[in-house]
């Protein structure tokens, strides 16, 4: 991962800046790290991270007109577009990261996604489940929700969502917590304190955040919306929505392998978004 990145100019520079941030060989994992280390959260986040701003700072042709980053992407996205510098990016990531591994190794949960059930349904049988927490995470697309909580909670809502019509209740085996739900508040009290710390500028155009799907240029307001953002679902289907009614016409996916746009295109099937 990221040795596609070295044919641009600057490039290694960017990846030896994220060495010295980090404190440790970032690079040199990326390329040759095992499965099980590259998947911790405090691994993985800044691997996404950096390649995906190394990407968008040295493709010329990236130059859009709105952007948008789901979950750690928006950190991506932040700093595409000047919000916040490629360093400090990385360091709000590295408590980011750092926090929330922390907080998935204090209680046993975890993230699944549940496809072939609408929404309301999705949602109405978690309000039903008290005894535990488990929330709706990602709305990523018309028929796929990602909920997220304890590991006990994913087991009570995964038979009484097979109860209630889903077609079928998938974990997701590469993360490990529950992200975007209530159990990261430590993770987010964490992050708070190193985002209200971080110098925000007026982005070069709008960014649609996580948190409300509405676009914003105004540091305050993403910067509020950042601190809500880990304990926040991710609204991707309204994100994408909210996009093409600003008139977006095309979408372009940056990252380490397409994921998103597949997304995308099940938001609204008139979009091929292009991986560059």
């Amino acid at each position: 991962m990221g040795e596609d990145l070295l044919i641009f100019s600057g490039a290694q520079e960017y990846m030896e800046m994220a060495d010295d941030i980090l404190g440790y060989k970032l690079s040199e994992i990326m390329k040759t790290g095992t499965m099980p280390e590259l998947k911790q959260t405090k691994i993985t986040q800044p691997a996404v991270y950096v390649y995906s701003v190394i990407k968008a700072r040295c493709k010329r042709e990236f130059k859009p007109d709105m952007v948008a980053g789901h979950s750690l992407g928006e950190f991506s996205a932040l700093a595409a577009v000047r919000s916040i510098t490629y360093a400090d990016g990385l360091r709000l990531v590295k408590v980011r990261a750092e926090a929330m591994q922390a907080a998935c190794e204090a209680v046993e949960s975890g993230m699944a996604a549940v496809l072939g059930l609408e929404n309301e349904n999705i949602e109405a049988v978690l309000e039903g489940i008290t005894e535990e927490v488990v929330v709706p995470a990602n709305y990523n697309c018309p028929g796929q929700l990602v909920i997220s909580g304890s590991v006990k909670g994913l087991e009570i809502a995964k038979e009484r969502l097979i109860e209630a019509g889903a077609r079928t209740v998938l974990p997701l085996k590469n993360v490990s917590g529950a992200f975007h739900s209530p159990l990261m508040q430590p993770a987010a009290d964490a992050l708070e304190q190193a985002i209200m710390s971080t110098d925000f500028k007026v982005p070069s155009v709008p960014v649609y955040q996580n948190v409300t799907a509405r676009p914003t240029t105004d540091p305050d307001e993403i910067r509020q919306n950042l601190i809500a953002h880990l304990t926040s679902p991710v609204r991707w289907t309204d994100t994408i929505e909210n996009m093409v009614i600003d008139e977006a016409t095309q979408f372009f996916e940056l990252g380490a392998r397409p994921v998103l746009g597949s997304m995308v295109k099940r938001i609204n099937s008139r979009f091929t978004p292009v991986a560059i």
